[in-house]
């Protein structure tokens, strides 16, 4: 798009001029493109002079309302709070505000005398207090609003001001300063904005008086073209904001003090002058100066002729000090003609009314940034974009109950249930509380009509064929239905009454069989009693010809608010009547919505997205004029934005909503769509063709592809009328000629202009464009910030005007920033661009949490901004083609900071950025990992952008395809619903980035494009899965090598599998890494998507992997080399493994002296054997045991008998194949009761052991306990571990489960030794693994990667890292006791048994994001090296101990090792 669009827009919005005409206009709004010296002074030339006082910009139209609670103004002024101030010192009052709530109001004034402060406090720590305040004059009541206001102060209802209180320690305080001299008090209340709430004085308002000041100021006259200036800056200071004339006497006022403190300070006119011009004086301009004030010229002729010279000059921006200059120039002008006897009377009718006709024509050229200009962006703390909320899903319960039927919606199933061919269109019409079924079928190459309402009176069709859409066409007899009366473009024919046994109310209906094809439709009206009734003032209509619509089976709703999607499923055929009922719809269910939640809302944005990508229809039969559309817009967007201020945890669904829905707007805007094509048809004259057949479509439904189709005939005449380039532009949009078509009012013609209408067309369409984006494109960039910024169309003629005021309180500098944005918007450099944009988001975020009536045009300019981000990454691919990695990381880190100013619950996202910072600044300093961090940095981001892309498919997915299915929507739109919104995002953008720069950090660090994690050959057939959790209970028949999407860490390896390869990244000590060294199969991550996806394309094929310890080297193969190879084995086979069932030995629980082989597994006997044989730097945890056999004897018990037997049952039916009983089998164990002697024994045993007993602290905390102790025993029947056993044909009744009990280590960081390297089988380095927090994150499911690091056994002082950590959470708990698996099948020789148990804490885990720019192992290298030779050196001595390699977990707290538990390496 061009960007002269967006120049001239941003002109309006930014520096909008009004018009200055010298024809005896008196009073009329003048303003010079942002030069405003040549303005009339506020006092003396308001009478005398055709300029007016305005300061810049438009009048603002201020509405006036009754104030409501807590609007000061109308509050009772006979009680209120009055603290009245001494000049000459401080004084403090304090009032109670309910409780223990005080509020203190301090009033100082400083020696200078010039400013008054009021310090207001609340000894509270709420954070929503607001401040309603206003100041009060002499002689009146009503409140004015000061200028000087506090940061964040937002204008409520241009009555009052409100300023949030910041927080300061425990108590919220607020400073206000007062320099307006003229100001004798302040009145306020406290308002509680999260409560709602009002704190008020008795009623009424608190009063402040202020010290009477006497005046400072000397009696000096300060140049008005001084005060103009300091005005001009003062403008500019507060964001060039558009001024009331009330608000422009008030800064010409404020200027002026300004300037006379200044003087009563000791500085000279000179010294001013110098100031602001930044210059010192000439001696010829002094001379002018002396002959200026010798003159008797008034200062608004100055100005007039200063406003003629500009205008010759051809209207420049100039700076402070040019203005001067041209003053003075001007007044020299002047003084010459004076000097040659005319008079000032002459001079002031020449000017003002014949000399010169001065009209402001075109803006004044925007500043020309250079390509190489980049914005000097502000320091921030990265976590104060933090928003992190509490997820509580709503889920809708669904009824068991079918939902009661109408009698037509019954007919209508039971038709379609006899009906033996296609239905291709069935609606169900709302008739007032009646209905009409229309319902249209295939049959026999027929077409079946069948009508059907419960309309009480006799009801006759009236009705037609087409042949052209839309049209009346008598039908022919021999289709005409028994009794039916031909008349001259139509038939009647009556409904029949019909009986059902189980309707209560009567049925008429009607059945028309239509044998011609050529027929594409039947209008039709109804005739009930003697009323006649249509479609909503149209004719209803039908389709005959629309394809089969059989609905797909939409399911029963489970994920998603059912009831609203049924809702808005049978209001659809009401929605496709315009977008003007749609966006009500819309709005009357906004509360269903908000009230369901997330799922609720997600509802609304899938109906949205479904209109927005034209998967329903926009327009049918109904004629809608702009303004109500842009009204329903505004209506709805008004609902939006209200629920986006009072529930910040939907946000982020509330922006996916709103993008999907243009702006709206009061009706002036909507209305110019209207009146504007008319103007540009009458101003052009190209009254007929394709304008005027566009002309009537947007008189009758306008919609977004009239954005599309202006576009395209810009583009058309700009490539010289080149009739392809209309096309083209239609076509990339979406819009062909069938569409063009399909609309009621069809364009049929194409744009046919002649040469000399270029210019007019293009300026017309190029303002006819804001306009259309005005209601349609509330996420376009140069409508975006037109209506933050403000501007005004004219009208002319019939054609209303529209004025929009800019957006108050944005930061300072705010509208220079989006100038530099529309100024780079198009460059193919795009890295200063994004740097601008993410500046304007960052500048804007804070608006975007306060409260304003404008809130949605914010909202609105960050989804611009949001996606223009988006666009410029895309466009800036090409920049990245040769780049060096920084430069690469530096995009990267600003996509991820977009992407974190747009989602709720970014923390991972902000710790990504932090991580991107932290790798430039490795990179930068010259540290020689950086690489290898930066690649741990890239595998966070992408696994924080699979967790989004997750969370958007939980949520929004099934309400897609049930809604998809209810409303016939095209299944392929369906199916990759959830993709495309990810797509649209910066989220794909940050996706291609880290697939760029990961070759090249991989190569960098020397990690080539494989781990392998069991380096074992083997020769399968391909088989690709998504999930390798969901074949892990498979058994395949031939050898296999399972190329899987996704490995979570803790799955069974198939059998019959030989390899897994995965582009996942499963910890190399996780449990399905150690199942699979254990079981022989080989496993490895491949890095490089083109890798593998060529490993993919040989699915079904037999290959060879030979791995060595990074790399996989593969070759195809064919059945005869299989079978000759001795790689190849029996996949039958299975290893003969038993297991000796244990009895109980008559004690419920023993201490680790009494460990031995009988009464507890390896687990427990190898933490007790370590016992004094350590360096005294290893620390072992205390621990005692429930033995073998306690389970079953509880189970046993008389107190448990209900239990047994259920067990007994449910046992059998899982013997019989009923695997589904395992889940009931461990709710059942969790029913146990423990009998008095186990809990005698374990608090015995525990307490002499030195460890906690929980029922200490309360029988709550022993029933906690002995929950987890039934969770470790109930785990002898996860699914993961049943079916494990069968596949080696252990004997499950015969596996025990002993309890280790161990009191937990507040762990900073878990570790996992493997004493030989397992990738590489080096038996001379150990290898192991760090996580912080506890250990579960390394052995569990628990998504990233943990720290690795390898040392050798000859020299332990020496770890070489391996890999950084890119695990998202940590899991960190209170000092607590676990009860951890310890059963007789986990450490069989031949049989990967570890970790097929649970090992359970008493108290939960808290899940916590965790921050590596913070973390000691990350940025201490000395600490780093501490921790990593301490965790080997505990790994060398246990093997030592041993004599083999092992298995070792252990934790670190405080800089000290603990190590929890040991087993041999398998």
């Amino acid at each position: 798009m061009s960007n002269t669009i967006g120049n001239n827009l941003l002109h309006q919005s930014l520096l909008y001029p009004t018009v200055l005409e010298h024809q005896g206009r008196i009073n009329s709004p003048t303003c010079i493109g942002g030069n405003t010296f040549f303005q009339a002074q506020a006092t003396s030339l308001t009478q005398k002079s055709s300029i007016s006082t305005e300061f810049l910009g438009n009048r603002l139209k201020v509405r006036r309302h009754k104030l409501k609670m807590g609007k000061c103004c109308s509050s009772s002024r006979s009680t209120r709070a009055v603290l009245a101030a001494d000049l000459s010192s401080g004084l403090t009052e304090k009032f109670n505000l309910y409780q223990n709530v005080e509020l203190q109001v301090d009033v100082e004034l400083p020696p200078s005398g010039s400013t008054s402060v009021v310090n207001i406090q609340v000894t509270s720590g709420i954070d929503s207090l607001l401040l309603h305040w206003g100041a009060i004059k002499s002689h009146t009541k009503k409140w004015i609003l000061p200028h000087h206001r506090p940061v964040g102060t937002m204008v409520y209802m241009d009555q009052a001001l409100r300023s949030p209180f910041e927080k300061s320690g425990s108590n919220a305080v607020l400073r206000i300063e007062i320099d307006d001299p003229s100001i004798q008090a302040l009145e306020f209340l406290v308002f509680d904005e999260a409560q709602n709430k009002w704190y008020k004085y008795n009623g009424g308002n608190f009063r402040v008086k202020l010290p009477k000041r006497e005046s400072r100021f000397p009696n000096v006259s300060i140049p008005e073209e001084l005060v103009q200036v300091q005005a001009y800056l003062r403008w500019e200071r507060n964001g060039k904001q558009n001024y009331s004339p009330e608000k422009e006497k008030e800064e010409f006022e404020a200027a002026r003090r300004e300037l006379l403190e200044e003087i009563s300070r000791g500085a000279s006119i000179q010294d001013l002058r110098t100031k602001l011009t930044g210059k010192k004086d000439t001696s010829e301009s002094k001379e002018q100066l002396v002959s200026g004030s010798k003159s008797s010229i008034p200062e608004d002729l100055v100005q007039i002729q200063s406003f003629i010279r500009w205008e010759r000059a051809g209207k420049p921006n100039y700076s402070p000090e040019q203005q001067l200059k041209e003053f003075e120039e001007a007044r020299k002008e002047l003084q010459v003609e004076l000097d040659k006897g005319a008079s000032l009377d002459e001079i002031r009718k020449r000017i003002t009314k014949g000399g010169t006709q001065a009209k402001v024509s075109k803006q004044p050229e925007k500043k020309n940034y250079s390509t190489g200009e980049r914005i000097q962006r502000k320091k921030r703390d990265i976590m104060s974009l933090l928003s992190k909320f509490d997820s509580v899903p709503v889920e809708e319960k669904i009824s068991s109950e079918p939902p009661v039927l109408s009698a037509i919606k019954q007919f209508a199933m039971e038709k379609e249930d006899h009906i033996d061919g296609p239905i291709v269109n069935k609606k169900i019409y709302k008739l007032a509380d009646k209905e009409l079924l229309v319902l249209v079928a295939k049959s026999s190459g027929k077409t079946k009509v069948y009508l059907a309402t419960d309309l009480p009176e006799p009801v006759v069709l009236h009705w037609a064929l087409s042949k052209i859409p839309g049209e009346w066409t008598a039908p022919p007899s021999t289709m005409l239905p028994l009794d039916s009366v031909s008349l001259d473009k139509a038939a009647e024919t009556k409904l029949a009454i019909i009986s059902t046994d189980n309707q209560p109310d009567k049925v008429q209906s009607l059945e028309i069989t239509i044998e011609d094809d050529s027929f594409v439709g039947m209008p039709f009206v109804l005739l009930s009693g003697e009323k006649w009734l249509k479609n909503g003032g149209s004719d209803f209509y039908v389709e005959l010809n629309t394809g089969s619509v059989k609905k797909k089976d939409a399911g029963d709703g489970k994920g998603t608010s059912k009831s609203l999607l049924d809702k808005i499923a049978d209001l659809e055929s009401e929605a496709q009547k315009s977008f003007m009922h749609r966006f009500n719809i819309a709005a009357d269910l906004m509360e269903q919505a908000t009230n369901a939640g997330e799922l609720g809302l997600a509802a609304i944005v899938v109906w949205m997205r479904y209109m927005a990508t034209r998967q329903l229809i926009w327009n049918k039969n109904y004629n809608v004029k702009p303004r109500e559309i842009s009204q329903a817009q505004d209506r709805l967007t008004d609902l939006l934005q209200n629920v986006y201020k009072s529930s910040p945890q939907y946000r982020e669904i509330l922006r996916m909503i709103m993008s999907t829905v243009g702006r709206g707007g009061e009706g002036d805007v909507g209305q110019r769509i209207r009146d504007e094509i008319l103007v540009i048809q009458r101003n052009n004259e190209c009254k007929g063709g394709m304008m005027e057949e566009w002309h009537q479509k947007l008189h009758n439904n306008t919609s977004p592809d009239d954005v599309v189709i202006c576009q395209a005939l810009i583009d058309y005449i700009k490539n010289d009328f080149d009739i392809s380039v209309y096309w083209k532009t239609l076509n990339d949009n979406g819009i062909n000629k069938e569409r063009l078509l399909s609309y009621d009012r069809a364009i049929h013609s194409e744009p046919n202009f002649r040469r000399e209408q270029r210019d007019g067309l293009l300026r017309d369409l190029g303002h006819y464009m804001r306009t259309l984006k005005a209601v349609h494109s509330g996420a376009d960039l140069e409508s975006a910030i037109a209506n933050c910024m403000g501007y005004r169309a004219e009208g002319q003629g019939f054609m209303v005007g529209v004025n929009i005021n800019p957006v108050s309180g944005l930061p300072s500098g705010f509208p220079e920033l989006l100038q530099f944005v529309l100024t780079h918007i198009e460059d193919k450099q795009v890295e200063s661009l994004l740097e601008g944009l993410l500046e304007a988001r960052e500048e804007l975020r804070p608006s975007l949490s306060r409260p304003s009536d404008r809130l949605k045009d914010l909202i609105f300019l960050d989804i611009a901004l949001d996606s223009a981000v988006r666009t410029a990454v895309e466009r800036g691919y090409e920049e990245l083609n040769n780049a060096s990695p920084e430069k690469i990381m530096y995009f990267i880190s600003l996509v991820v900071e977009n992407l974190a100013l747009s989602v709720d619950n970014n923390e991972d996202l902000i710790y990504c950025l932090k991580g991107w910072n932290q790798a430039l600044s490795m990179k930068k300093s010259g540290d020689g990992n950086w690489a290898l961090f930066a690649k741990s940095v890239l595998d966070r981001t992408r696994l924080s952008l699979t967790s989004k892309s997750e969370s958007y498919n939980q949520l929004l997915q099934p309400s897609a395809e049930y809604l998809g299915a209810q409303l016939g929507v095209d299944q392929s739109a369906v199916s990759i619903f959830t993709e495309e919104i990810i797509r649209a995002g910066s989220a794909a953008s940050l996706s291609s980035l880290l697939n760029r720069l990961d070759p090249v950090l991989r190569q960098t660090a020397n990690l080539g494009s494989w781990q392998v994690i069991s380096p074992i050959e083997a020769i399968g057939y391909v088989v690709v899965v998504d999930q390798l959790l969901s074949v892990q209970n498979n058994s395949y028949s031939k050898p296999t090598i399972l190329v899987a999407k996704s490995v979570r860490g803790e799955e069974e390896i198939p059998d019959g599998v030989v390899a897994v390869l995965t582009p996942d990244m499963p910890d190399v000590l996780s449990h399905v890494s150690v199942r699979a060294r254990n079981s022989k199969v080989c496993f490895a991550t491949c890095f490089d998507p083109n890798i593998l996806a060529s490993i993919q394309a040989n699915e079904g094929k037999l290959l060879c992997l030979k791995p060595t310890s990074a790399d996989v080297v593969y070759s195809e193969m064919t059945d005869d080399e299989l079978l000759s190879s001795t790689n190849s084995k029996d996949v039958s086979s299975t290893p003969s493994l038993t297991l000796v069932k244990k009895k109980f030995a008559g004690k419920y629980a023993i201490s680790s002296e009494e460990f031995t082989n009988d009464m507890v597994g390896a687990k427990s006997r190898n933490i007790a054997n370590l016992k004094g044989k350590l360096p005294s730097w290893v620390n072992i945890p205390t621990s005692v045991a429930l033995p073998f056999g306690v389970f079953e004897t509880v189970l046993s018990d008389d107190l448990n008998k209900d239990v047994a037997s259920k067990l007994d049952i449910l046992k059998r039916d899982l013997d019989e194949g009923n695997v589904s009983a395992l889940g009931e089998i461990r709710n059942t164990v969790l029913e146990l009761s423990a009998p008095p002697q186990l809990i005698k024994e374990l608090k015995e045993k525990m307490q002499k052991s030195g460890m906690p007993w929980p029922g200490d602290e309360g029988a709550q905390r022993w029933e906690q306990a002995w929950i987890a102790i039934k969770k470790v025993w109930a785990s002898k029947w996860n699914e993961r571990a049943y079916f494990s056993t069968r596949k080696v044909k252990l004997d499950h009744d015969y596996l025990c489960m002993a309890v280790l009990v161990q009191e937990i280590i507040n762990a900073d960081y878990a570790f996992v030794i493997h004493t030989t390297n397992p990738s590489s089988e080096d038996s001379s380095e150990i290898y192991a693994e760090v996580v912080k927090g506890l250990g579960e994150t390394l052995v569990g499911a628990y998504p990233g990667r943990a720290l690795s690091f390898i040392c050798k056994k000859s020299d332990l002082n020496s770890p070489q890292v391996l890999g950084y950590p890119s695990k998202p959470i940590g899991l960190f708990i209170k000092q607590s006791i676990i009860f951890r698996s310890d059963s007789n099948g986990e450490d069989l020789e031949g049989y990967a048994g570890a970790g097929l148990y649970d090992s359970v804490p008493m108290d939960e885990e808290d899940k916590v994001v965790l921050d590596y720019s913070s973390d000691a192992l990350i940025n201490d290298s000395k600490f780093r090296h501490e921790i990593l030779s301490s965790i080997a050196r505990a790994g060398s001595a246990i093997e030592e101990l041993y004599g083999s390699a092992q298995d070792i977990e252990g934790v670190v707290k405080d800089g000290k090792i603990y190590v929890v538990q040991t087993r041999p390496q398998m």
